[in-house]
This record gives C-alpha cells, sequence and structure tokens, in this order.
C-alpha cells in the first residue's frame, strides 16, 4: 500500500511538471484497482505532490528562477512581422500589470481564483500558479490554497471511481 502512496506522489510530481501526464486518470485508476488504499490518503498524497511539482512554476512566475542561457534568445533583427508581435505582447503585458494591480489592492480576489482552479482546473491550474507568483502572492497563502482545493478534487476522484467511470 505505501509503495503505491509512493508511485502516486511522484505521478502526481511528474504530472505537474510535464501536463501532458493526466493525474486524474491515475487517481482514478488507483482508486478503483486498489480498494485498500484509502481514498483519503490518496487524495492527500497526489495533492502533496500536484503542490510540489508546481512550485518550480509558481518560482518562475515570481522571476526567481531563469531559464539557461542556452534556451534564451539572443537578440535578432527586426522585421515588420517581429514588429507586429512585439506590439501584441506590449499588449499582454499591460493586461498582465493591470492584473497585478488589481491582486495588491485585493488580495483575496487571487485566493478565490486560486482556490477555485485548484478544485475545478478552470482556469488551469498551471496559468494561476504562473500567475500567483507573478503578482506576488506569498509562497504559504499559494500552498495552503492550492493544496486544499487540490485535496478536495483529488478526494472526490479517489472516493468516487465508479461513478467518473460509469
Amino acid at each position: 500500500m505505501v509503495t503505491w502512496l509512493f508511485v502516486a506522489f511522484g505521478v502526481a510530481i511528474g504530472s505537474a511538471l510535464l501536463p501532458l501526464v493526466s493525474v486524474e486518470l491515475f487517481v482514478i485508476g488507483l482508486a478503483s484497482q486498489r480498494p485498500d488504499i484509502p481514498w483519503l490518503a490518496i487524495g492527500l498524497v497526489v495533492a502533496g505532490g500536484q503542490l510540489a511539482g508546481k512550485v518550480p512554476y509558481y518560482y518562475a512566475g515570481r522571476g526567481t528562477i531563469r531559464l539557461p542561457a542556452w534556451l534564451r534568445r539572443g537578440p535578432r533583427p527586426l522585421s515588420a512581422r517581429r514588429i507586429r508581435w512585439q506590439l501584441r505582447f506590449k499588449r499582454v503585458r499591460a493586461r498582465l500589470e493591470a492584473i497585478r494591480e488589481r491582486c495588491h489592492r485585493q488580495p483575496a480576489w487571487m485566493v478565490t481564483t486560486m482556490g477555485f482552479s485548484s478544485v475545478s482546473g478552470l482556469p488551469p491550474f498551471m496559468a494561476t500558479t504562473i500567475l500567483a507568483g507573478y503578482v506576488g502572492m506569498r509562497l504559504s497563502t499559494f500552498l495552503t490554497t492550492g493544496y486544499v482545493g487540490r485535496a478536495i478534487r483529488f478526494c472526490a476522484l479517489a472516493a468516487c471511481p465508479g461513478l467518473l467511470i460509469a
């Protein structure tokens, strides 16, 4: 039983870092194939793994983690197409700055968004994780809100896999 919980923790970290892996399907499969593992244990372990895997994205949004030099682009000559893209990104940056300012004025807005996203997946939890780092949400608030929401989500999935499969 403990081995499967370690596997679930690893899959959760992997799915948080590489979103091509569906931890939801893994939780449903594990809960249906191994009914001897308590659904609460599965939900709590997977939620912890998800948050552990999202912390690097949080720090990347905060600007603490930088890409290695070989992954960054060097300066290139400006073309008409490139200028158009720069103008589009200038608008996106302006919107992000407006969101950042709103989050500083009303911190409950980001906590509510983070909580809703961690339970429902809308907006995508990856995006809200990066946004939480970008707007300067405290790490403890991010971890608490994210863990509680993810625990609710995965405990619900593990508690009733028969309903979801049918």
